[in-house]
């Protein structure tokens, strides 16, 4: 009693403490078989093992899987036997159709040799009644032709004495159109004299406006005067410095501007910020400004020095001497100015 006491103490210790893969083995190693020997207790049954489990599986899948070949046979017994079925229907459904194509065949074949027959007969009777007609239509013919024949013998006398007139008139007509055609000759010829005339004239005034424009594109109207090319030199230079000074005034005023722009915060309020901005741009505009009148400067400057300067632009004309002092630069006359 002891010994199956403790034997049942250490499988259920031993069951607590091992996974569950080792719990079939854990009856071997306790002492089961002398503990059966005690008369008061029952025999216990032996587990099965995980092999004997998987044995079972295997003969339970062949078993199906012979129950499945066996159906699978009879599916395929079965269907054969309808095939064979189907095939016999088929060959006697086409025998069937055989024997009515060739009886349809014979009938048309009989169809056909009547038809023949028919159309042979038709045939001559058409061929004798063709003959007939084109023996009437050649007679008809030869009628016609002979009327033909006649006709057009008249016709052509009355064509050749209509042609013969028409002739005559043609002949006339041509006279006339000739006649006419050398008046207009002789008459186109007088006026493309006339024109070539009018273009010499034209060509020889042209060139000679061309000649003239060309003296005076490189004339020097004041080239002789040197006294006035010298009294222009020195109020353009004059002008040049003054201005060069306007420039450095209001670059100056600017850069100015501009730093006192960088030192104070811009105000949302009075808008001084945005005034100084605007000043500042107008100071930089009229400095380029004066830049551009510099460069004209140095234009009428170098023109003076060839003795060119005072030669409009526009129409080459002299300038007027009043002009000239008075506007410094100066490239274009009253009218031309006027006229821009």
């Amino acid at each position: 009693m002891e010994m199956a006491a403790s034997a049942k103490t250490t499988s259920k210790t031993a069951s607590k403490k091992a996974p569950a893969k080792k719990s079939a083995k854990a009856p071997a190693k306790a002492p089961a078989k002398k503990a059966s020997k005690a008369p008061a207790k029952a025999p216990v049954a032996k587990p099965t093992t995980h092999k004997e489990r998987e044995a079972k599986a295997k003969a339970a899948a062949a078993n199906a899987k012979a129950a499945k070949e066996r159906e699978a046979k009879a599916r395929a017994a079965q269907k054969e036997r309808e095939a064979k079925a189907k095939a016999a229907a088929a060959a006697k459904a086409k025998a069937a159709k055989e024997r009515e194509a060739k009886a349809r065949a014979a009938q048309k074949e009989r169809e056909a040799k009547a038809k023949a027959v028919a159309a042979a007969h038709a045939k001559a009777a058409k061929e004798r009644e063709a003959k007939a007609r084109a023996a009437q239509k050649e007679r008809e013919a030869k009628a016609k032709v002979a009327a033909r024949a006649r006709e057009a013998a008249r016709k052509a006398r009355e064509k050749a004495a209509v042609e013969a007139k028409r002739q005559r008139e043609i002949e006339a007509k041509k006279r006339a159109v000739e006649a006419e055609r050398l008046r207009k000759l002789r008459e186109f010829e007088r006026r493309e004299a006339d024109e070539r005339k009018r273009q010499e004239r034209r060509e020889a005034e042209e060139r000679r406006r061309q000649e003239a424009l060309e003296r005076k594109m490189h004339s020097k109207p004041y080239a002789d005067d040197v006294a006035f090319l010298e009294e222009l030199r020195a109020l353009l230079a004059e002008t040049r410095a003054s201005t060069m000074h306007q420039i450095d005034i209001a670059e100056s005023e600017a850069n100015e501007m501009l730093v006192d722009r960088e030192r104070l915060e811009y105000d949302d309020e009075d808008g001084t910020g945005a005034a100084s901005d605007i000043q500042r741009d107008q100071l930089k505009e009229f400095a380029v400004t004066l830049r551009t009148k510099v460069d004209e400067i140095d234009v009428a400057l170098a023109r003076v020095a060839d003795g060119s300067y005072g030669r409009c632009d526009g129409c080459y004309e002299p300038i007027s001497q009043a002009r000239l002092r008075a506007q410094l630069p100066v490239f274009t006359c009253v009218s031309c100015r006027a006229a821009v």
